[in-house]
């Protein structure tokens, strides 16, 4: 008796993942990238669900990683992360960071998500570069899901939306913790970065701010806005995005049009 066993897959929607060109810090001035983890086990998510899912920076070309979130680095700190060990070692994969897209190539209308990746870059970055932010206010404002993790957050301290407001105006949302930035602080034994997130963030009108414990998984959706606190956060944020994605689709009954030119 044989069997044969269906392997394939309908694309369901398109993400796109944005993460920081590399950079170097303003206050160690170590080079500075994006975060293993935030990208790999976001893009096993959407893969796993049926999304193709690009990578992108501001810039376009070659990225580079915070060494600790790498799972080879010899600090020890991500080498219980297999998720972006096998995406490493795998060229396929490994080619949609040696030669991310610019971001001139992310149309919105050919997405139906974006998500914005942390790391120790976009504090320098992202928070101020007015592509980033008109970027997730388009989204937020087509209605497509806008997705920001860890230090990625910053943007939202910055993004308004076309009448002015913030885009996190009236909005629950969470990002980097003082508790975490405390602690990474003591691991380094200096100061890492210009400014907290949660800092920041307590002082605009008219949002909430919310935070679990250093280092808990954490991810918030208010409307099209997801959040996620941490490095941790990464499958949470990108669960939140594709429950919905897959609640839309399956209320329109159709699959969304979308491509990525």
């Amino acid at each position: 008796m044989s069997e044969t066993i269906d392997t394939s897959r309908d694309t369901v929607g398109r993400v796109a993942i944005v993460a920081s060109n590399p950079a170097v810090s303003p206050v160690t001035g170590w080079p500075i990238g994006f975060w293993w983890s935030e990208l790999t086990h976001a893009y096993w998510e959407f893969v796993q669900s049926g999304y193709e899912t690009s990578v992108f920076s501001p810039n376009g070309g070659g990225l580079t990683a915070d060494p600790w979130s790498d799972p080879r680095d010899k600090s020890g700190y991500s080498s219980d992360d297999l998720i972006s060990l096998g995406f490493i070692h795998s060229p396929r994969h490994m080619k949609l960071v040696e030669d991310s897209r610019p971001l001139a190539d992310l149309h919105v209308a050919d997405c139906d998500a974006v998500l914005l990746v942390g790391g120790q870059a976009p504090m320098v970055t992202f928070h101020d570069d007015a592509r980033i932010l008109e970027l997730v206010a388009t989204f937020y404002e087509a209605e497509k899901m806008a997705a920001v993790l860890c230090h990625a957050t910053s943007v939202l301290l910055e993004a308004r939306l076309s009448t002015g407001a913030l885009l996190v105006e009236g909005k629950t949302w969470t990002g980097f913790a003082n508790s975490e930035e405390q602690a990474a602080e003591a691991f380094v034994g200096r100061k890492i970065q210009p400014f907290w997130i949660e800092d920041q963030a307590r002082r605009l009108p008219d949002t909430r701010f919310v935070v679990k414990d250093a280092f808990v998984p954490h991810a918030v959706r208010d409307g099209f806005l997801v959040t996620g606190q941490q490095q941790h956060s990464a499958s949470a944020a990108a669960r939140l995005v594709i429950e919905a994605l897959d609640s839309r689709r399956a209320n329109a009954g159709q699959r969304p049009e979308g491509r990525l030119r």
